[in-house]
């Protein structure tokens, strides 16, 4: 009975708070230990949980994914019932109602599970929101398509609009809830940050702005060696280990194994290389095979049929908003409505990539190739929604039909900036090892300005996992990217790059680390 965990809560009063930051030290706390636990007394609630309360954080996540699915799903049947399958005459029976609606919970599942929304404490309030939005009107327009398929006829889509009005209403007040009080249940862990030569007050400025998830309280130089580093590390919730050598870096992972520390690691190139490894079961020593040839030949042959598939039904369905967008970029000034230029794809081959103008014309009559700035005088009123909607990027879908580009893959970058990145960064070409792309793993899980070592890293994660479904999610992402607005950030004004070192040296300045 050692091993029995308990998991107890009890609210023992309702306390409101007040305070800008909630996280601050005027917790009250009592502990004890009892059948190896703990037991905590925090603003008025008793929490018994053991040392790692991960089982508790994933029983209280399932709980409101349940809940959330049972809400809309609950929405749905009253609608079905009480219209739909009488308008399809009783098409279903008690039995075929219930797993229709038990279809659509299940499609809603996935949708979530593919935005995140139901990952607490990792989103922000805002994003779970938005999330689930999205969720909820893909589902309940699959549900109507298949509705209207059963009755061969399109039916009045009102009473389903109905029942999303008050479902989104649900979702926004439960989610201000859960993630209020999820917050206090597990407060920011408190970390330690392990470092090397290379600068991490970038990474501190990034993880500084979820101060609702990360505190980091100390930082340590491996040069100070590995067991003066050891013996901070039981002192911490976590540690975070920031491009340090592979020696120190392997020992600190085994130390933080055995003591069940939590190690948040920013990966290497290499080590990115070795997650897309396969295993070799032939042996009795475990062997990893880099097969380092990119796509299959099968894969190849699918993923160009699928970018056909796609690009031309997209240019179908599109049309409209074609002609609208290029109707008003024309319209505003008369300049051209098709912008081309010269970029990088497969194997560093060089194509002419089409945009919709969204700038002056002449925007880089200097001569030098530069990216779009935080408010670019250069972007003109038409350019900006275009760009912040992402319709100037609908033209490559001609060049996607050309196969000089895919429905996802990584970026192409212009071949002058090419150039300098992997001055600074050799390995910068190993983008090359997939076609480019409309939208890509960089875009979705980045910024616009994201470094561009930091592009290349995500760039590779999809080279080395890349399968149809891993496109697929992608592009269900790049629906939400649309309408998130750091998606589309500029880099500093003062860079032509976003390897221009003002860039960093302005971000570095923002945090300060506590060696």
């Amino acid at each position: 009975m050692e091993d029995f965990q308990f998991i107890f809560i009890a609210i023992l009063s309702k306390v409101w708070y007040t305070g800008e930051n909630s996280r601050k030290s005027d917790d009250v706390c009592a502990s004890a230990n009892s059948f190896g636990t703990n037991f905590f007394l925090r603003k008025g609630v008793v929490i018994m949980m053991n040392r790692n309360a991960t089982n508790i954080k994933r029983f209280i996540i399932f709980l409101n994914a349940v809940f959330q699915i049972l809400l809309c799903t609950s929405s749905f049947a009253y609608a079905w019932e009480n219209y739909y399958n009488l308008q399809l005459g009783n098409f279903f029976f008690k039995n075929g109602s219930i797993i229709f609606c038990a279809l659509y919970a299940f499609i809603y599942f996935i949708l979530i599970e593919l935005y995140g929304g139901f990952r607490l404490g990792s989103l922000r309030i805002t994003d779970s929101l938005f999330s689930h939005g999205i969720a909820l009107i893909f589902t309940d327009l699959i549900a109507f398509l298949q509705i209207c398929m059963m009755a061969r006829s399109i039916l009045n889509p009102g009473p389903l609009f109905l029942t999303l009005i008050p479902d989104m209403a649900a979702l926004l007040l439960w989610n201000v809830y859960i993630h209020r009080n999820f917050a206090r249940l597990f407060p920011p862990k408190k970390m330690i940050l392990v470092y090397a030569n290379r600068s991490a007050r970038s990474l501190v400025y990034k993880m500084s702005k979820r101060y609702d998830k990360f505190i980091i309280c100390a930082a340590i130089n491996v040069e100070e060696g590995f067991e003066r580093i050891a013996s901070y590390l039981p002192d911490y919730d976590a540690v975070v280990i920031c491009d340090t050598p592979n020696e120190i870096r392997n020992d600190i992972l085994k130390f933080c194994f055995k003591n069940k520390i939590l190690a948040y690691v920013t990966p290497k190139i290499s080590d990115i290389l070795i997650r897309g490894s396969e295993e070799l079961n032939i042996l009795d020593t475990p062997l990893l095979v880099s097969r380092n040839f990119g796509a299959k030949l099968e894969q190849k042959i699918l993923k160009r049929l699928f970018d056909l598939l796609v690009s031309g039904a997209a240019l179908v369905v599109l049309s409209p908003i074609l002609l609208a967008a290029a109707a008003a970029v024309k319209l505003y000034d008369g300049g051209p409505v098709i912008y081309k230029q010269k970029r990088l794809t497969y194997g560093g081959k060089e194509f002419y990539l089409y945009k919709f103008r969204s700038m002056i014309v002449d925007a880089e009559k200097d001569g030098r190739a530069r990216l779009a700035a935080e408010g670019d005088s250069r972007i003109t009123p038409v350019g900006s929604f275009l760009r912040k909607t992402r319709l100037d990027e609908l033209p490559q879908l001609l060049n996607i039909l050309r196969g000089e580009m895919s429905i996802v893959g990584p970026r192409p970058e212009r071949p002058e900036i090419a150039v300098e990145y992997e001055g600074a960064i050799p390995e910068f070409s190993f983008r090359l090892n997939a076609k480019a792309g409309l939208t890509g793993y960089a875009q979705v899980m980045g910024k616009y300005n994201t470094t561009p070592y930091d592009k290349l890293k995500l760039d590779l994660i999809y080279i080395e996992n890349f399968s149809l479904l891993l496109d697929l999610k992608i592009i269900m992402m790049t629906v939400k990217t649309i309408f998130v607005k750091e998606s589309t950030e500029g880099i500093d004004e003062n860079a032509l790059n976003a390897m221009d070192l003002s860039y960093h040296e302005q971000e570095e300045e923002r945090a300060e680390i506590k060696v």
